[in-house]
């Protein structure tokens, strides 16, 4: 029997559908990443630079916009992974389309993209469908659903050019895709749970989707605090004389860092405090607190804590009327 492949339906869109200009671009982003980064978080950065990749770096965090807007930033994530002795790929990203509150899984043997397909690993999806009690995305939600396709040609390249295994046969590091609905604290907590025992096998890499601030009118968020720690929202006929001395973009950078510095506590209740707090849009929050939970679960010892090595935004808001979306990327060894 044909395997069942899911389409790539956002290649030509949202990212170019030709595997030679494809690679070609993904190769260029890479090349940009410097060799050695001292990330940007308030703690993370007191230790100094570090060496890219990173050894032992087993899990990441990267934006799933359109390739013109989050590609150059995704690759720090890409680049930083240890992907040399992967044997497994867990993809975990939100869902923008259909609203759940639990995790689904895919029923697809494949997931197709311009540079070649990647396996499915369904005797572990198969798995964690049973002991998890989790249902399967339709055909049409695991293709409308981009949070885990915009990943699946950076996967692809890193192996094809980091991994001897998969060199060989692309077969041999299959893929667990994992879509997070609009879960609960208390459900972010059962899937880190559920989630942990397999972040102890050092053949397991984690990507986890997400982009952070979506600011503006169309995306109903226009927070602003200024530096005295005052805050409000603003409207449209905000003055733009009230912003002129500490701009909006400067307020988006400040709120994305204490959402970054939240998640590099490794403290899954004080990244969930923050995001309450300030309400910041991180469309993946849901992912990244499962994944968190899951670290915390696992009791690693001060591992597993993510280090943001790249911040970027789709534009620079000035004015009430223009929007942004920024763009992370993290790396965590476990």
């Amino acid at each position: 029997m044909a395997p069942s492949i899911r389409c790539a339906t956002h290649a030509g869109s949202w990212y170019q559908s030709n595997s030679n200009v494809l690679s070609r671009e993904l190769d260029g982003w890479l090349a940009d990443v410097l060799p050695s980064v001292t990330p940007i978080g308030k703690a993370s950065s007191q230790e100094g630079a570090v060496e890219i990749p990173v050894s032992g770096a087993r899990a990441i965090i990267a934006p799933h916009a359109g390739y013109s807007y989050s590609g150059p930033a995704a690759a720090w994530a890409y680049k930083s992974a240890d992907w040399a002795n992967a044997k497994r790929v867990f993809l975990l990203g939100p869902s923008h389309h259909q609203y759940f509150t639990s995790a689904r899984v895919t029923d697809c043997d494949e997931y197709q993209t311009p540079l070649g397909n990647l396996t499915i690993d369904k005797a572990t999806t198969a798995q964690i469908r049973k002991e998890w009690d989790l249902s399967a995305m339709d055909r049409g939600m695991d293709e409308d659903e981009h949070s885990l396709e915009m990943h699946l040609p950076y996967i692809y390249k890193m192996l094809s050019i980091r991994n001897t295994g998969f060199q060989s046969d692309p077969t041999s590091v299959p893929l667990i895709p994992l879509l997070i609905g609009a879960t609960t604290p208390s459900k972010e907590k059962e899937l880190g749970r559920a989630l942990s025992p397999y972040l102890a096998d050092p053949t397991n890499l984690f990507v986890i989707s997400s982009d952070f601030c979506h600011w503006g009118t169309r995306f109903r968020y226009t927070y602003y605090r200024a530096p005295s720690g005052s805050s409000t929202q603003l409207r449209s006929n905000t003055k733009a004389s009230e912003t002129r001395d500490y701009a909006i973009h400067e307020s988006i950078k400040s709120v994305d860092y204490d959402s970054m510095d939240a998640v590099e506590t490794g403290n899954h209740d004080a990244f969930l405090q923050q995001l309450e707090e300030t309400g910041n849009t991180v469309c993946g929050r849901h992912p990244i607190g499962v994944f968190m939970a899951a670290v915390q679960a696992a009791e690693l010892g001060g591992k597993g804590r993510f280090k943001f090595v790249r911040y970027e935004r789709s534009s620079e808001v000035v004015a009430v009327a223009e929007s942004s979306v920024s763009y992370c990327s993290a790396f965590a060894v476990l």
